[in-house]
């Protein structure tokens, strides 16, 4: 459903502005807490703002973990796919995340890629025709001067064809 909108949105808005929209009025995304803040035009950067509400305050006064990893879950993938997009399969394959400081203040958190990037994972999926990428992010406060967790995604993309192939096979 999302990618339905999305692609008819695209005909009258910017893809940036589809996604930091998409994102924020998406039920499932405003239930984590988190808030696309900043998109750039080409995709490669997108900016998520968990602020500390009533809404994510655990028993001892920090964010709720749930809310910290929720808010970068999707992120990455999504970026992908429309970075990418409709010759490639994304996923999210893997996660893991590690607390390292209760967050009692508004957490922030830069996903970036780079065009270097984009071009290597064509190069490789061209080659190997399915891949996984490890992406690591943390989850920082305002200043950066805090790290309140680090994630790591572990992403498959594939080459529509080839996936569409192997799992007739199955």
């Amino acid at each position: 459903m999302y990618a339905v909108i999305s692609n008819f949105l695209k005909k009258y808005v910017k893809g940036s502005t589809i996604f930091k929209y998409g994102f924020n009025y998406s039920p499932m995304y405003k239930r984590s807490t988190g808030r696309i803040a900043f998109v750039s035009d080409d995709l490669l950067q997108a900016k998520v703002k968990i602020p500390i509400t009533y809404k994510n305050k655990n028993y001892v006064g920090s964010i709720f973990g749930g809310s910290l990893f929720s808010a970068t879950d999707p992120v990455f993938m999504i970026q992908l796919i429309h970075i990418l997009g409709d010759e490639y399969v994304v996923w999210d394959k893997e996660a893991t995340i590690k607390f390292k400081r209760p967050a009692k203040e508004d957490a922030y958190v830069d996903f970036i890629f780079t065009q270097e990037e984009i071009e290597k994972i064509k190069e490789r999926v061209v080659e190997e025709k399915e891949i996984n990428i490890v992406k690591e992010i943390q989850i920082i406060n305002k200043e950066a001067s805090t790290v309140f967790a680090e994630v790591s995604k572990t992403i498959y993309i594939a080459d529509k064809i080839y996936y569409k192939n192997k799992r007739k096979k199955k």
